[in-house]
């Protein structure tokens, strides 16, 4: 069953996989928080690990930066190995001026400038939205442990750096954060009739220049990691 972007064997993945873009945070979450972890995947450093946390088994793999990485990597975790859910933990930059750095954000759909979705001949705009059932249970998990999770539309960009911007507007639509992998991982989780979740914690203020360091973000996204982890 091994691709040509994983060599993992069938059975290799859990049903759950939390997907970060760093392989490094791959790694982070792998060495903090699953027991009898394994190491099943290193094509390219895009490191993917399965263990146990509190005796559940659970799979994290990085997707790298973009929707065409992550389109590929959950594709194949969808079709090729039979993998139900997909969590992504990522970070993102903050679009609606009531969020902090750190403030935790669940995607219920997601925005696009990309071309992805032309692939599956919808003769409109699409704007897919996470699984229900993922997205419920992860702010029962929020409340539970009092992290103020905000839920709503995020915004998912093909390009980082941005010559027009439309900040503006996706503010006058209550666009909560932008990021780059969202709407590729819906869209694939909706055609493959399985499940998905962005959980995203605010690493970026571009209004006032305010950003985590790289290892910040690898190493100290822990409350929505811990979520992610008691929803697999």
């Amino acid at each position: 069953m091994a691709t040509l972007h994983n060599t993992a064997n069938p059975g290799d993945f859990a049903k759950t996989v939390l997907m970060p873009g760093d392989p490094l945070r791959a790694r982070f979450i792998a060495e903090t928080y699953l027991e009898h972890r394994v190491l099943v995947n290193d094509v390219r450093g895009i490191q993917g690990y399965t263990g146990e946390y509190k005796g559940k088994r659970v799979s994290v793999m990085a997707s790298g930066m973009g929707m065409a990485s992550i389109g590929i990597y959950s594709y194949e975790l969808y079709h090729m190995y039979d993998v139900d859910n997909i969590i992504r933990v990522g970070s993102a930059g903050l679009i609606d001026k009531s969020l902090k750095i750190r403030s935790v954000v669940a995607a219920m759909s997601a925005y696009s400038n990309s071309a992805y979705g032309a692939q599956f001949n919808f003769r409109g705009n699409l704007a897919p939205c996470a699984s229900y059932d993922l997205l419920s249970r992860a702010v029962a998990v929020a409340e539970a442990r009092n992290v103020p999770m905000r839920v709503g539309p995020v915004y998912s960009s093909d390009t980082f750096y941005e010559q027009n911007p439309q900040t503006d507007v996706l503010q006058q639509l209550h666009v909560l954060a932008v990021e780059m992998e969202a709407y590729a991982l819906y869209l694939n989780a909706a055609r493959a009739g399985k499940n998905a979740l962005a959980l995203l914690t605010i690493s970026d203020n571009p209004y006032t220049g305010e950003s985590c360091t790289p290892q910040e973000v690898r190493e100290t996204f822990t409350q929505m990691m811990e979520i992610a982890l008691e929803i697999a």
